[in-house]
């Protein structure tokens, strides 16, 4: 009986949906009349940032919905182009199958399934650390961590140009905050030395600056580190699966693999770009965040297809470092062609390619201007980069071929020249 009463309950409710209905009330109004004043001041500045929308499925050309083809896509963080990868789909198919939709569930109840264990493992064993915990993205890995470290009695110090999930976590943490300029060693040994005073001191930095490309200058935090008894963390969601001989990231590739202590990363870039984040280190760092962690505790497990994704990317990645290792030529073509053309590129020898415009209305119009081009880019501008620092944010991927680089550089080349950006 009360299964009827319900069923005939929704269906009911489900007649009026689709219909919008305006909050009433003085102080909605008050909220409405606020909020469009300052949508209006993100379209007077040049910095609205649209979202357009894709009808086929990522990979370096794609459909956009309305039914733009043919356009070829620089701006994915789709680095080894897995995404797609047929074994990688599959994967996915043959865990939701088996495995289901998703656990309704967080991991400590009843959210964990073998494949999440196995996956954890296998995180570890890639970065040849003791253990790894997996999250809903990196994001709340970054929420997570330094909360569940870091005491009043300690200390953090942070990379100014640091990721915002970074920024954001160290907020939430109750530990002494120290930021240094980017990059700059002098200054961060000075606030090593004036942090001496703390129990526990962690230089936090990425690994990749992902609005810049550059790569932080990893074999000199940890000579600092050493010589000052202070842990080193790194976010790693621009250069795990590509960077290293193994891809394995920025501490393989300067050679740091066993002074870093704690390496953060996603499964929503190159491996496999559906979702998901990690924290591999030491297991007692990993057994106290499953205790902890409130993005852990807090949030539902990781959806089956995710980890088969995920899974699967991280199989092939150890299987053979052919891929990773696709990117340099790819890379640098991008780069050297652009700039015999006239642009500035930021970063070196990074697949973020940033093309630096600084005009927020110029990145803005000309990415628009490239899309009619066939090439999908994306303008970057305040707040996701500082103001004055505007850029086209071009991605190479693996998986695109020498000819779809050609034709982003005579793209560039034509709306560079139409709109001033170049003589």
């Amino acid at each position: 009986m009360w299964r009827a009463v319900a069923v005939r309950a929704l269906l009911g409710a489900g007649a009026g949906i689709g219909a919008p209905r305006a909050v009433s009330g003085a102080a909605a109004a008050q909220l409405r009349r606020r909020l469009e004043s300052e949508l209006e001041e993100i379209r007077g500045a040049g910095t609205w940032k649209s979202e357009r929308v894709i009808a086929s499925r990522q990979g370096p050309h794609l459909r956009l919905a309305g039914g733009g083809g043919g356009i070829i896509n620089f701006c994915a963080n789709n680095y080894l182009g897995l995404s797609s990868h047929p074994e990688v789909i599959r994967a996915a198919v043959e865990a939701l199958e088996q495995f289901g939709a998703g656990l309704s569930s967080v991991r400590f109840i009843c959210g964990t399934q073998s494949i999440h264990k196995d996956l954890e493992e296998k995180i570890a064993r890639f970065h040849k650390r003791e253990d790894a915990i997996l999250y809903a993205s990196c994001f709340d890995a970054n929420a997570g961590i330094f909360e569940a470290l870091l005491t009043p009695e300690d200390a953090v110090l942070s990379d100014e140009l640091n990721h915002a999930s970074i920024i954001d976590g160290i907020r939430l943490c109750k530990a002494n905050k120290y930021r240094y300029k980017h990059m700059d060693m002098q200054d961060l040994e000075a606030k090593l030395q004036e942090a001496q005073k703390h129990r526990l001191r962690l230089v936090a930095t990425d690994g990749v600056f992902s609005m810049d490309g550059d790569i932080a200058p990893l074999r000199e935090i940890c000579q600092l580190a050493q010589k000052y008894d202070a842990l080193v963390f790194i976010d790693e969601c621009h250069a795990t699966g590509f960077l290293g001989p193994n891809g394995c990231g920025t501490d393989e590739l300067l050679g740091v693999m066993d002074k870093v202590t704690i390496v953060n990363s996603t499964l929503g870039k190159a491996l496999g770009g559906a979702a998901g984040g990690y924290t591999t280190g030491p297991k007692p760092l990993i057994d106290l965040l499953r205790q902890r962690s409130r993005p852990y505790l807090f949030s539902n497990s990781l959806p089956p297809a995710v980890v088969g994704c995920a899974s699967k990317a991280l199989d092939l990645l150890m299987e053979s470092n052919a891929i990773a290792q696709s990117m340099a030529a790819k890379t640098q073509r991008f780069r050297s062609k652009m700039t015999a053309a006239g642009f500035t590129i930021s970063g070196k020898d990074h697949p973020i390619c940033p093309v630096m415009l600084g005009d927020a209305r110029l990145a803005s119009v000309m990415a628009e201007d490239m899309l009619k081009r066939g090439i999908y880019v994306i303008g970057f501008s305040y707040p996701v980069v500082p103001k004055g620092k505007a850029r086209i944010r071009v991605q190479i991927s693996a998986v695109h071929s020498d000819e779809d680089i050609d034709r982003c550089v005579e793209a560039f080349t034509e709306v560079g020249r139409k709109h001033g950006a170049l003589p």
